[in-house]
């Protein structure tokens, strides 16, 4: 196994997962994973599927994320590297199943409408 890649999306980001053995140096964008999200609960997004599986420390991860805010990019880290996991064991897909890190969250932010301010806020309505 030299290198297992995969593809993650959310929102409008998209993340493309590099995984290989090693001593689990995480880079995101050429930056350690802790300075590149500074936020706690969104690092978490980024080490869950390792934690979940229980293989931390055990592989090195390298990922080029484009597009989004950093919880949409995070949370694409996270499927591709649940994806390229599967990819590289077969029963790691039921406990990734289970915590829905396999499942492509299509929500996306719904396109203004002429006529109106925003999606699908109105105008004040005044009857005189």
């Amino acid at each position: 196994m030299e290198m297992i890649n995969a593809l993650g999306r959310r929102k409008t980001a998209v993340a493309r997962v590099y995984l290989m053995k090693g001593e689990g140096k995480i880079t995101v964008n050429g930056k350690d994973y802790r300075e590149y999200f500074p936020q706690m609960h969104v690092q978490h997004n980024v080490t869950d599927p390792f934690t979940v599986v229980g293989i931390e420390n055990a592989y090195d991860l390298k990922v080029n994320v484009r597009g989004g805010g950093y919880k949409g990019q995070s949370e694409a880290v996270r499927m591709g590297l649940s994806r390229a996991l599967v990819k590289l064991n077969e029963e790691f897909r039921s406990p990734l199943k289970v915590r829905k890190f396999l499942t492509r969250d299509s929500r996306a932010v719904e396109r203004k409408k002429y006529g109106k301010p925003k999606a699908r806020k109105n105008f004040q309505f005044s009857k005189r």
